[in-house]
């Protein structure tokens, strides 16, 4: 499979979780390991009962396969701490990363990005990253929402430099904007 780092971009119900999934788990089929487990990060908050039943769902889905940690905001950390014991480390998602280090009024959103970047770059195993595609949309009503909608951007450019691999998910199917379609 070409490439290491793997950004897996689209809208809301695009398939980019269920892809970046696969994707990652063509891996650990591939590992030789007995019994080999992949690193999850998840960024979202179980704010609410409804996020909390999704959030449950997720890890059904991921199986044993998958040993989940869940951080909102240290994620740059959480990959370089991560290492290589790990065959594979998939991240869902970047947006929610980022709408997290916004509401926790992250000093500079800019270093945190280039923190991630740094963390990609340094990876040295199959990296998966989810994160949405805001930038299509109508304009955001709100001077914070146009911000979130600029810092996406950003972050999503910013990342793709740093992945072999850039896919775009629409309607479940998936199209490579940067190298070949892994799968």
């Amino acid at each position: 499979m070409p490439g290491l780092h793997f950004l897996v971009l689209g809208g809301a119900r695009s398939g980019k979780s269920s892809y970046a999934l696969a994707l990652g788990s063509r891996w650990l089929i591939g590992d030789g390991s007995v019994d080999p487990q992949g690193l999850f990060i998840a960024t979202a908050r179980p704010g609410d009962w409804e996020m909390q039943q999704r959030i449950e769902a997720h890890k059904m889905d991921r199986g044993a396969a998958w040993q989940t940690v869940e951080e909102e905001y240290l994620l740059a950390e959480t990959i370089e701490q991560a290492g290589s014991r790990f065959p594979v480390i998939l991240v869902d998602c970047l947006t929610m990363w980022l709408s997290n280090a916004m509401l926790a009024d992250a000093n500079d959103i800019g270093q945190e990005i280039a923190a991630l970047v740094q963390a990609v770059r340094g990876c040295t195993v199959p990296l998966v990253m989810v994160s949405n595609e805001v930038g299509m949309g109508l304009v955001p009503e709100t001077p914070l929402g146009r911000r979130f909608r600029d810092l996406q951007g950003r972050l999503n450019q910013e990342v793709a430099s740093a992945c072999d691999t850039v896919v775009f998910m629409a309607a479940g199917l998936p199209l490579a904007l940067k190298g070949e379609l892994p799968l």
